[in-house]
């Protein structure tokens, strides 16, 4: 099976690389704006025809969409996650190779919901910020194309390779940090808000799973359970073996608005107030409804919080 993968050296496109490798019937050709890339092309620069060409001359039978911008303005998400979908969409429509395609969504598509509730795919959408309004944008493109397609809305993905910036990734450089100086108390603020972290590598193995398979739509890729990031603070302190005493700040807390993560000593840029819980504009709770993930892929996910957070940590304590 020729795999396309766009997106390779990405936060989830690294193990997707790494999953559709470990399948000795995939033949994998990079598509990527990195010098590692087996070809280079930037989606939300390119030309439709100019990537028609391509598809032509390497024929692939499933074209993978990990590519994206998760930070940015308005117009920079737009760009790299909805110009860049519809270049890739008019693309195959153009080209004779009739591949599949996988398209990476997001959770963040749906917005905020009703707190103890599962998020099933026939949600209405309503994001609450510009990332999930892009992303929602670049679904509804592929929904569209009359293509043979699939969105897989990933939830919180988390484990080895997580984003320093991300609300994971922060708790855990302030927990090296507390150690490194020896701070018997770590203060943090924005811990209340609940989601659905899904291990990376089982997000690899869904797309691996959405690549073989006929299943069209939008299919949920999360765990099934919200969990509060006070618990996965708790959870990270016993991992990392760190004795001191976790404190959550009360009331909008004095950090930096991206960073609902708070270091015990005040720094001069960690000022303004946090404008939402959790940075991606959901509000305080989500969970995914993943029985059609189930039902049409035959995939679960299989590795716990716990092991995802072990691994942030490990990469984290080797900056120690």
């Amino acid at each position: 099976m020729r795999v396309l993968l766009i997106g390779a050296n990405g936060y989830l496109g690294r193990f997707v690389a790494d999953r559709l490798l470990a399948d000795p019937a995939v033949q994998l050709t990079a598509l990527g704006r990195g010098d590692d890339a087996d070809v280079r092309f930037d989606l939300a620069t390119g030309s439709p025809g100019a990537l028609t060409r391509f598809l032509d001359a390497v024929h692939p039978q499933v074209v993978v969409n990990c590519a994206g911008a998760t930070r940015g303005g308005a117009r920079e998400l737009a760009r790299h996650n909805t110009v860049a979908v519809a270049t890739v969409c008019e693309a195959l429509r153009r080209s004779g190779c009739g591949a599949r395609l996988v398209q990476i969504g997001c959770g963040a598509e749906y917005g905020p919901s009703q707190p103890g509730s599962s998020t099933a795919e026939d949600a209405v959408p309503r994001p609450g910020g510009p990332y999930g309004v892009s992303k929602l944008a670049a679904t509804e493109l592929v929904l569209g194309s009359g293509l043979d397609a699939v969105v897989l809305r990933v939830f919180s993905p988390a484990g080895p390779g997580t984003p320093a910036g991300s609300p994971l990734g922060r708790l855990a450089e302030a927990m090296r940090r507390a150690m490194q100086s020896g701070d018997g108390e770590l203060k943090l603020a924005g811990l209340g808000a609940q989601r659905d972290f899904v291990d990376v590598r089982d997000v690899a193995r869904a797309v691996h799973a959405a690549s073989l398979s006929a299943a069209q739509g939008v299919i949920n890729i999360g765990s099934g359970r919200a969990v509060r990031l006070r618990d996965a603070a708790a959870i990270l302190a016993r991992v990392a073996g760190y004795g001191g005493a976790l404190h959550e700040l009360d009331g909008p807390p004095g950090t930096h608005p991206r960073s609902p993560i708070a270091h015990p000593r005040a720094d001069s840029d960690h000022t303004a107030p946090v404008a939402y819980p959790y940075p991606d504009g959901c509000g305080s709770w989500q969970q995914a409804d993943v029985r059609t993930a189930r039902d049409r892929l035959g995939w679960r996910p299989r590795i716990n919080l716990e092991e995802s957070l072990a691994d942030i940590w490990m990469e984290a304590a080797c900056r120690i």
